[in-house]
């Protein structure tokens, strides 16, 4: 299996990038942001188990996090590759799926960061923003805030993986083709 962090502030194109990996790899793109909405909305036992936390606003702690994408790993057995995007976000969440990961005989791959600067961050959102129904989405103040929240506490991760050889950087500024171009350079499934 190849399996690979996508890595980038709000809007920069991960989910669009993983979709195209997908198509041509049939990876399994593991989204955090939508496997928490699937385990709350189902009230599975770790969906109750997140929300008990973030009922207090807290946050949910890594061993629930990573129960989930255990969970979700394991329900697909055949697929070629796993896609990491929202996840890990700090170094200690690094640790903890390098753990998982070794524990199912498997390592994370390479980590890609798509880069896109701040200005282009919140065009790329507000336009997302006139359909995707949130509210998020449409204040630039909370879009700048997401991006510099990005900065400061995610971007450790990318040191964490470059220790290891494993981080690579992606112009995020270039056409959705051009991007997936450059990606694809860095991706080398087993054939």
């Amino acid at each position: 299996m190849y399996n690979l962090i996508l890595f980038g502030p709000p809007g920069s194109g991960k989910g669009t990038q993983a979709d195209l990996l997908v198509q041509e790899f049939g990876f399994l793109h593991i989204s955090t942001g939508d496997m928490f909405r699937y385990e709350l909305k189902n009230e599975t036992e770790l969906g109750k188990e997140a929300r008990k936390y973030m009922d207090r606003g807290d946050l949910v702690p890594d061993e629930v996090t990573i129960a989930m994408l255990r969970k979700r790993v394991e329900a697909n057995p055949d697929v070629t590759g796993i896609i990491f995007d929202g996840f890990p976000r700090t170094d200690p969440q690094a640790a903890a799926l390098n753990d998982l990961m070794e524990s199912m005989g498997q390592q994370i791959n390479a980590l890609i960061l798509l880069d896109v600067d701040e200005d282009e961050v919140v065009r790329r959102i507000i336009g997302r923003g006139k359909t995707s129904g949130r509210a998020d989405d449409k204040n630039e103040d909370t879009i700048r805030q997401r991006y510099e929240n990005f900065v400061n506490y995610t971007t450790p991760v990318y040191a964490y993986y470059d220790e290891l050889g494993l981080s690579h950087t992606v112009d995020g500024m270039q056409s959705i083709e051009e991007v997936a171009a450059s990606v694809r350079e860095i991706v080398k499934p087993a054939e």
